[in-house]
């Protein structure tokens, strides 16, 4: 089973409930993949030890100038922009090019060829019997959804694959939950909360992906939280109090399963209830 846990915010918590869910679950049974390539964290918490890294890269344009006749075919298929032709210039961005390979493909003297260029890595490891693969986006790349992909194709199948995904409902977001059996979002109770947790939900909505809420912070702000998800008919499957005590073990890097094993059996609760869900769906008839 592949559960994502996202939001439509940055600070909701979603490492939060990754982290403690994938620790309260028997360890051999689950992998953790942190797809915050931008800013990984899960680490911070699990203080996994790596066997494995892998670089990334992206297939990006060179020119060979001696077959080039500068007809300028290769910048009018881009989609990108990421090829001007000026005069007797090639100009290759390499930060706009999305790989696609159109340019190479298409261009009628064949000069054009592509070479590797790094954009990041994969680190491969475990923390505590629990299997962990982090991505990494090079400082200064703008795409992070290779990296995302390439992370992914280390899921397990037999195991329980919890992805923590980036803020927001970009592309990196949409390529993390892609393919998921099941996304948690985690929101909390303020105007913006709600405003973000809309957009969430309009994006699993159009990927076909089912959804339940974990609400954090519960006792702050307003009750827009609830009767938003009583309206769309989303169900809210654990909340999570503001708590002194879990804001200073997460700033000392303390998951709160290991501050307060209370919370084990809460974290175990989450995940039954998602299973549950989940099962119910696929029950469901079709109409075709």
């Amino acid at each position: 089973m592949i559960i994502s846990i996202a939001s439509g915010k940055g600070g909701t918590g979603k490492t939060t409930i990754a982290i403690n869910l994938a620790l309260s679950l028997p360890k051999e049974t689950v992998q953790l993949i942190d797809c915050d390539v931008e800013e990984p964290n899960s680490h911070i918490f699990l203080k996994p030890t790596f066997h494995r890294v892998t670089s990334v890269g992206m297939r990006v344009p060179r020119i060979d100038e001696s077959k080039c006749t500068y007809c300028g075919k290769c910048a009018q298929v881009c989609e990108y922009h990421a090829i001007a032709v000026i005069l007797k210039n090639v100009l290759v961005f390499d930060e706009l090019c999305h790989g696609c390979g159109a340019c190479s493909y298409l261009c009628p003297e064949k000069a054009i060829f592509e070479v590797e260029r790094e954009i990041g890595i994969i680190q491969e490891g475990s923390a505590n019997g629990i299997s962990f693969i982090n991505g990494i986006l090079n400082i200064g790349e703008p795409m992070a959804s290779p990296i995302i992909r390439k992370a992914k194709e280390g899921i397990q199948k037999n195991k329980i694959t919890i992805l923590d995904a980036p803020p927001g409902t970009a592309c990196p977001v949409i390529e993390t939950v892609k393919g998921s059996d099941f996304c948690l979002l985690v929101t909390e109770p303020t105007p913006f909360g709600l405003n973000d947790l809309e957009l969430a939900v309009g994006m699993l909505e159009k990927l076909g992906i089912q959804m339940g809420i974990v609400i954090n912070k519960a006792d702050i702000g307003d009750r827009g939280i609830w009767d938003y998800c009583k309206s769309k008919n989303i169900p809210i499957l654990m909340e999570i109090p503001m708590d002194r005590k879990i804001a200073e073990s997460y700033s000392k890097g303390i998951p709160i399963v290991v501050e307060n094993p209370s919370y084990i059996q809460r974290f175990c609760d989450l995940f039954e209830k998602v299973e549950k869900l989940h099962e119910s769906n696929r029950r469901r008839p079709r109409i075709e």
